[in-house]
């Protein structure tokens, strides 16, 4: 074999046996931070989700959805498409009769729990390409100890006030997946404050 050829053979080897480092690296950068079991934001409140975190990763959120944009919007027009109790784009609460005390309003939350317990990141706010993502949830809280008794149902029937829940899918992102950081995750927000009437008391 001549000299050109070992040359040409090892060249060939060199090409197919080390590929470029950055070969199986994702273009999208991890941000340089692991997420808080319980976020800052959470620290003084007793509900399971923030309207307001100053610790939100709005850039790492946004370079993700630059880097992911047609596959992420797919997802975003599913989710609104196909979420039956979706309110987005809503922000005002007309005149409502309710037989126990509440308070409702329209939220957009930051961070939220989701229906397996873990504070998630949610995709609010952030804008790409000319679009704004957001996601709205109507949010409804009994104002009244859970089990007192309905204010405005007479008192020969047994009632009392409870909460119920509602299960809501927001686009979420998950910062430990390099491959797709987003995913469309459930959560159960406060939906309503009921009154559940019993049986008549002669």
């Amino acid at each position: 074999m001549s000299i050109n050829s070992l040359i040409f053979t090892s060249l060939l080897v060199g090409v197919f046996s080390s590929p470029d480092p950055s070969y199986n690296k994702p273009s999208y950068a991890p941000p340089k931070y692991e997420q808080a079991e319980v976020p800052h934001c959470a620290k003084n409140t007793t509900k399971s989700w923030c309207l307001e975190d100053s610790e939100y990763p709005l850039q790492e959120v946004r370079d993700a959805l630059d880097q992911h944009y047609q596959s992420v919007l797919a997802f975003y027009k599913d989710k609104l498409a196909n979420t039956d109790n979706s309110v987005d784009g809503l922000d005002k609460l007309s005149d409502e009769f309710y037989l126990c005390p509440s308070s409702t309003e329209y939220v957009r939350p930051l961070r939220a729990i989701n229906v397996e317990g873990k504070w998630r990141t949610i995709v609010n706010g952030v804008e790409s390409y000319g679009v704004k993502y957001t996601q709205t949830a109507r949010v409804e809280e009994c104002d009244v100890v859970i089990g007192t008794v309905c204010p405005l149902v007479p008192s020969c029937y047994d009632s009392k006030c409870i909460q119920k829940n509602i299960f809501h899918r927001f686009l979420v992102f998950n910062p430990s997946d390099y491959a797709f950081p987003f995913t469309i995750e459930k959560f159960k927000l406060p939906g309503s404050c009921g009154c559940a009437v019993g049986a008549f008391k002669p």
